[in-house]
């Protein structure tokens, strides 16, 4: 079994590239982030043709989440209970469904803008209602994964530069916390192996030619139970989606299942 994440920085203008990769790569399960895009906006016609189940969640701004299943969608959650709003509003940044053997969320963190913003504040209440959200999930049995674009780099050598980022949101000290919260909460990380280079960055700002000079991070990841670790063969990620024209600033992240 195939399981993947992709922020798509808006589905509607990646359409071709995502159609193009999903036959290529051939996931059963596909988590989306950043649709930018109405949940009946989305183009559930063109992603079925291919096979495909869509549950989405967006409200038609800038967030927005999917998941994409071969094997069946059952007990869709849209949101997190008792999530915290941003000026009034309940963003659209969360959604989870069991697919086949495996229940998967789709999560795309609040970026945070920087330390001293609201929007870090409500970040870090994110996570922590996250945290709360899927202890339950992550307790079980079965096969079990949030993954997404957390915009949190791990580790410093999850960054290009580590000295270009003091003092600014993904690398503080209280993101990688509230990231280890949720690894107590019985989740672990599935580290995806290396190709080109020594660490699998997963996102490349569109300036300054950040993908061929490599200047990237690593933000979105994929955090099993321990169902889900054992059942892993492989993992990486796909640069070959980045390329070219018209694609998104992040790749996907793949992840192989012997269920």
């Amino acid at each position: 079994m195939r399981v993947a994440t992709w922020n798509i920085n808006s589905v509607g203008a990646r359409l071709p590239r995502l159609l193009q990769w999903l036959e290529g790569a051939a996931p059963d399960v596909v988590c989306l982030q950043e649709l930018k895009c109405a949940a009946d906006a989305f183009p559930f016609e063109a992603v079925q043709e291919l096979g495909y189940e869509v549950a989405a969640h967006g409200d038609g701004r800038w967030n927005g989440v999917a998941i994409l299943s071969k094997v069946g969608i059952d007990d869709v959650v849209r949101g997190l209970d008792a999530g915290p709003d941003y000026e009034g509003v309940q963003e659209t940044r969360a959604i989870s469904a069991t697919c086949g053997p495996v229940r998967v969320w789709s999560v795309y963190v609040p970026n945070g803008r920087e330390v001293a913003h609201a929007h870090y504040a409500y970040k870090l209440e994110w996570l922590a209602a996250l945290r709360t959200a899927v202890v339950a999930d992550a307790a079980a049995d079965r096969p079990f994964a949030v993954l997404g674009d957390y915009n949190v780099a791990p580790t410093d050598q999850d960054v290009w530069d580590i000295s270009l980022f003091e003092g600014a949101t993904h690398v503080s000290a209280q993101e990688r916390a509230a990231l280890a919260e949720l690894e107590k909460a019985g989740l672990a990380e599935v580290m995806p192996r290396a190709l080109k280079y020594d660490v699998p960055f997963t996102f490349w700002d569109y300036r300054d030619l950040g993908f061929p000079k490599n200047k990237g991070m690593r933000i979105d990841l994929v955090l099993g139970n321990p169902a889900f670790n054992a059942a892993v063969t492989d993992s990486y990620v796909d640069r070959e989606a980045r390329k070219g024209k018209g694609t998104s600033d992040h790749a996907p992240v793949v992840v192989d299942l012997d269920l």
